[in-house]
C-alpha cells in the first residue's frame, strides 16, 4: 500500500469514526478564531473557550480590542499562559486588521502569515474553517499521529510535515482530516498514556500498531 493509498483509507475510516469534524475553539466571527488560536498555544481549547468569554464581553469588536491596553488584555488572558506575548500579538494583530483590512480577516494565506502572531498552523486553520479552502493544520496531534500511522517518516518539523501531507492528502479532505486527527489523538491514540490500540479503527493498518515511538 502506497502512502497515498494509506492516507485515503485512513481518511475514510476516520470519517466513519468521527462524522462531525469541527474546530473545538468556539467562535462566531473570523477575527475571534484568530484570537483563540493564538491563545491556544500551550493551552487547552477548553480553557481558551472560557477565557475569551471575558475578553469579548469587555472588547466585543476588532476596533475595541485594537484600542485596548495590552496590559488589560494580558490580565484577562493570563490563565492561558504566556500572557505577555499573547496579549502583545493579539493587540498588534487587531491593529493590523483595522488599519490594513478594514477590520476584516484576509482570505489570502500569505496575507494571514504577515499578521502578528500568526504562523502556518493558524493561517491554515483560518483558511480551512473560515473560508472553506484547502488547508492542513499541523498541530501536535497531527504531527504525532501521522508519524505513528506511517504517513510521514520521522518528520517532526511542522512545515515539513505539512508539505509531506499535501502530496498524499486530497486538498478537499485536508482540513477535516486534521480535525479528526485531533479527536482521535484525544480519545484513542493518546499522548500521555499508551494508545488504546485495541479499540482503534486503524489498528490493522497503523505502522506502529501500539509500539511506543
Amino acid at each position: 500500500m502506497t502512502k497515498k493509498q494509506l492516507a485515503l483509507e485512513i481518511i475514510e475510516r476516520l470519517k466513519q469514526e468521527y462524522p462531525m469534524a469541527d474546530c473545538t475553539l468556539d467562535y462566531d466571527e473570523a477575527w475571534k478564531l484568530l484570537v483563540s488560536v493564538r491563545l491556544a498555544a500551550q493551552c487547552t481549547d477548553a480553557r481558551v473557550n472560557v477565557v475569551v468569554e471575558g475578553l469579548y464581553e469587555k472588547y466585543p469588536t476588532v476596533e475595541a480590542l485594537a484600542q485596548a491596553d495590552v496590559e488589560d488584555i494580558e490580565r484577562i488572558v493570563k490563565p492561558c499562559g504566556l500572557g505577555h506575548s499573547k496579549a502583545r500579538d493579539i493587540s498588534a494583530c487587531m491593529k493590523t486588521l483595522l488599519e490594513q483590512y478594514g477590520g476584516k480577516v484576509p482570505d489570502d494565506f500569505d496575507a494571514l502569515l504577515k499578521l502578528p502572531g500568526v504562523g502556518r498552523k493558524s493561517a491554515n486553520l483560518i483558511m480551512g474553517d473560515v473560508f472553506g479552502k484547502p488547508a492542513i493544520v499541523t498541530d501536535t496531534h497531527c504531527i504525532r499521529l501521522v508519524n505513528r500511522m506511517g504517513l510521514v517518516d520521522d518528520i517532526k518539523e511542522p512545515k515539513k510535515v505539512e508539505m509531506a501531507l499535501w502530496k498524499i492528502i486530497p486538498p478537499e479532505e485536508g482540513n477535516d482530516f486534521c480535525h479528526r486527527l485531533v479527536n482521535h489523538g484525544r480519545e484513542v491514540c493518546t499522548a500521555r498514556t499508551r494508545p488504546y490500540c485495541d479499540r482503534c479503527c486503524l489498528n490493522d493498518i497503523c505502522k506502529k500498531k501500539g509500539i511506543e515511538q
